[in-house]
């Protein structure tokens, strides 16, 4: 088996860094040295058949640490254009560039880099202190820094702001109350 492309080391970095939040993943992240550990690895020269890491797949690099249990990564002339990472559920914990830690889980995290478009799906939830938002869908334009959010089905877009030096809570799971 060949070792893995530096590009498609940088694209699983690129693919997962970004999740959708109005401050910046930690960007001296993209400078440390990335570590990935998978039951198993399927590359192929082929650009035709993407690489699939499966088995079980972490990938950490300086504060990013990433967990699913799949990704595949999409190549054309020898560049990576899209990274998908499913799992159940796909996780992500980085701090960002002001010292803030950030979570977020999708179900997928599809990550196209032609259209620095990345999409979150399946009970999706990202945490900062600074508030939350959970949805069944989630859109980060990187060019443009527009996030949207919305529900499939019955599925409702949820948000939490904390006022400024307060303590985090995450948002309420359901718009009912009871004990």
């Amino acid at each position: 088996m060949k070792a893995l492309p530096a590009s498609l080391l940088a694209l699983l970095l690129a693919a997962v860094s970004t999740a959708p939040t109005v401050v910046l993943a930690r960007s001296s992240d993209r400078n440390q040295p990335m570590d990935i550990d998978a039951g198993n690895a399927d590359y192929s020269m082929d650009e035709k058949r993407p690489t699939v890491l499966s088995g079980g797949v972490t990938i950490t690099q300086g504060s990013l640490r990433i967990t699913s249990s799949r990704a595949d990564i999409t190549q054309r002339r020898g560049d990576p254009v899209r990274a998908v990472l499913t799992g159940a559920p796909v996780k992500l914990n980085q701090q960002l560039d002001n010292g803030t830690p950030m979570s977020a889980v999708a179900s997928r995290i599809d990550y196209d880099l032609t259209t620095e478009i990345v999409v979150l799906t399946g009970s999706v939830s990202i945490q900062q202190p600074s508030g939350s938002l959970s949805g069944q869908r989630v859109v980060y334009n990187m060019k443009t820094g527009q996030v949207q959010s919305g529900g499939q089905g019955s599925g409702r877009v949820k948000m939490r702001i904390q006022p400024k030096n307060a303590p985090a809570t995450p948002a309420p799971t359901s718009g009912k109350g009871g004990a």
